[in-house]
């Protein structure tokens, strides 16, 4: 599979400048800009998280928020914008696995990876790499663990560049990415 003409991964771990990076790769593209957020308000610190995220955004995107369905959200936005930002897998996948119970996680993934890779516009992705840490003590932990491990994988598959940030610093794993700053 092979990606929509700039689309982008970025991953890494929790801190690590992933979602200021993918902001400023979509923010070097014209309008118009989508942002499809993945996270809900589920508690105060969250819902915290999210009104500073929006503040961070300002109007330079529209917002489209979509917790579980992403391949459609995705391809209803995708035509009429010059890019679309993606944040994050990470809490999609766990939006996923809190669904009811026999919900096809592996067929939503599959479906945005086609998505992505089918774009007319570059997708920027954003998703934590959480398989660098020790074995999980708990069952569903290392469930999440290889669900999030096997849509980063499809997902890399699907877009042109994949970018690791460390400490803020963005290193490319595949292909090249021209670094806005």
């Amino acid at each position: 599979m092979s990606g929509a003409r700039g689309s982008l991964l970025v991953t890494g771990g929790a801190r690590s400048g992933k979602s200021r990076y993918a902001l400023e790769r979509a923010l070097a593209h014209p309008p118009p800009r989508v942002f499809v957020a993945t996270a809900e308000p589920a508690d105060d610190e969250m819902a915290a998280r999210i009104v500073a995220h929006r503040a961070e955004r300002r109007d330079a995107f529209a917002t489209v928020e979509e917790p579980r369905d992403l391949a459609a959200a995705v391809t209803r936005v995708v035509a009429t914008s010059a890019v679309v930002l993606v944040d994050c897998m990470t809490l999609w996948i766990a939006n996923l696995l809190a669904s009811p119970p026999g919900a096809e996680i592996e067929g939503a993934i599959d479906a945005l990876a086609a998505a992505v890779a089918t774009s007319p516009h570059p997708v920027i992705l954003v998703t934590n790499e959480v398989g660098c840490g020790i074995v999980p003590f708990a069952a569903e932990t290392r469930q999440f663990r290889d669900v999030l491990g096997i849509a980063n994988q499809r997902l890399a598959a699907a877009v042109e560049t994949v970018v690791l940030m460390v400490a803020g610093i963005p290193l490319v794993v595949k292909g090249a990415a021209g670094d806005p700053r």
